[in-house]
């Protein structure tokens, strides 16, 4: 597993682990946390690094890989686009060629609603034009592609799940979401409720939307990860490759999640109004119709009273170390 160490990956290495997997996560903890690797081997490597990806592919022998690993800041892929081309989509092709190299043609690859781009009032499907707006959302568009070309010419499998906004933590504490520098909203909104940043900045208030702020589907990291393990023994059936949206259909605005913060912690939450963000587009929403039908998905946790009240628990119990 790629970016095992990060915050979606360590969610998904705790549920593969309890199904009866031994997940071995391959992190450069660029962005990774050690701490965060609880639940099987940990490999330091790069994904650019042939030789180090060969020597774990020959030790672990893995049936499958899960594709975690990646830059994921929008912001910051509309000021260095260069960096996202080079870390997103140069590491990928190193992994998809390492994993063909072993034979191992089973990948399942964390993708995201970036793809699409800004499409207001669609709720978007899997079959909805990709028409990303950031070099972020690009990166893992050519991502998609370079898995079909690899499928079509190595009888690489994939399946490709694209995310909506995930949140949340384990509810057992044992990992959680935390980044250096934190761009996303709640542990940042969670973060000015605790006293440790001075304010929330509500970024663009100007969206055509009932309150002028984005709007956005959220996801549990659990149910998501959930969905991994679907994928995964989607695979083992033979199935092959496919695309799933994982979301809830159902979108918040920033100041929805702030009034919904407030009432969870019985806190309130001091906010500033600031400017757009570039690459930001007003409205993301998820029709994930197809990974329930096809998949027995079940975003059980993702209601927003959930989510929060799990990262609250996790952000009130600190954080990992280097």
């Amino acid at each position: 597993m790629t970016g095992g160490a990060g915050y979606i990956g360590s969610h998904a290495c705790k549920v593969l682990a309890r199904a009866g997997y031994e997940p071995v996560t391959y992190d450069n903890l660029v962005t990774g946390w050690r701490d965060a690797v609880r639940f099987g081997p940990l490999e330091i490597g790069d994904l650019t690094d042939p030789a180090r990806l060969d020597e774990v592919f020959a030790r672990h022998r893995p049936a499958a890989v899960m594709h975690f690993a990646a830059l994921s800041q929008v912001g910051e892929s509309m000021t260095d686009p260069g960096r996202y081309w080079r870390n997103n989509v140069a590491g990928s092709l190193g992994l998809i060629e390492a994993a063909i190299r072993a034979g191992c043609l089973d990948m399942v690859f964390s993708s995201t609603c970036a793809t699409y781009g800004d499409q207001d009032g669609t709720v978007l499907d899997e079959n909805s034009a990709q028409m990303p707006i950031n070099a972020y959302g690009a990166s893992k568009r050519a991502i998609e592609e370079m898995l079909g070309h690899f499928g079509t010419s190595h009888g690489l499998r994939a399946v490709i799940f694209r995310y909506f906004n995930v949140a949340g933590a384990d509810p057992e504490g044992e990992v959680g979401e935390f980044h250096q520098p934190e761009t996303h909203l709640i542990p940042l909104m969670l973060d000015a409720i605790a006293g440790k940043r001075p304010r929330l900045t509500v970024h663009g208030t100007d969206y055509d939307t009932p309150d002028g702020t984005c709007i956005r589907d959220y996801v549990h990291v659990m149910d998501l990860v959930d969905a991994h393990v679907l994928g995964l023994k989607w695979l083992e059936a033979g199935k092959g490759s496919a695309v799933f949206n994982l979301g809830t259909g159902s979108g918040f605005s920033v100041r929805e999640v702030v009034r919904h913060s407030a009432v969870v912690t019985n806190k309130d939450v001091p906010i500033v109004d600031g400017p757009r963000r570039p690459g930001d587009c007003a409205r993301l929403v998820s029709g994930s119709e197809k990974a329930v039908a096809e998949l027995g998905w079940r975003p059980n946790r993702s209601t927003l009273e959930q989510m929060i009240s799990d990262a609250w628990r996790w952000h009130q119990s600190g954080h990992y170390d280097r």
